[in-house]
């Protein structure tokens, strides 16, 4: 089953932060009730994946500006049909960021969620209103490489974690910093 390893992500995912476990629940229904949960045409919503990218001594975040919301958000995206959301979440830091050395926190080889969140999307023009249930890791960047934004964003830009509150990032972004700041 292609939904099998997202669902054993979140098993552990929720077994290290049990006050997560109403998310956890969220993401875990919708991935069990729609084959085509990594799917944009899923209703009513699909899985998402994102990564937020910090300095190697953790005391950064690299951010987007991301040109459609209008706000300072971490690089993220569809999944497109690919069920493995830490590929995912790569993949659109790469695409997002210019940048190519990013490695996955922890252990070599352990790809583990540093979050999760269920956020509503508006409807727009040939899209109804929809969930992302985003499932998101922390990538450290290569301190040799500079940062470019894609198309879809008008910037991306470090920012101290301490700053962020300061920016107006949404609550989800400093759940994140927050955790970061826990482990450093």
């Amino acid at each position: 089953m292609h939904r099998k390893p997202l669902l054993e992500l979140l098993d552990g995912y929720g077994a290290r932060h049990p006050e997560d476990a109403a998310t956890v629940a969220r993401v875990r229904a919708l991935v069990e009730a729609h084959p085509e949960c990594f799917e944009r045409r899923c209703a009513p919503g699909h899985v998402t994946g994102s990564a937020f990218v910090i300095s190697p001594d953790g005391r950064r975040s690299l951010l987007v500006h991301h040109r459609k919301l209008g706000a300072w958000l971490q690089p993220g995206g569809h999944a497109d049909g690919d069920p493995d959301v830490a590929a995912v979440a790569l993949r659109e830091a790469h695409e997002e960021t210019g940048l190519e050395r990013l490695a996955f926190a922890g252990a070599p080889g352990a790809r583990l969620p540093l979050d999760l969140d269920v956020h509503r999307i508006p409807a727009r023009a040939g899209e109804p209103e929809h969930e992302h249930h985003d499932v998101r890791f922390l990538l450290i960047a290569d301190p040799g490489e500079v940062p470019r934004a894609s198309a879809e964003s008008n910037a991306v830009r470090w920012f101290d974690l301490e700053s962020l509150p300061g920016l107006g990032v949404d609550a989800s972004v400093l759940r994140m910093a927050e955790k970061v700041r826990r482990r450093w």
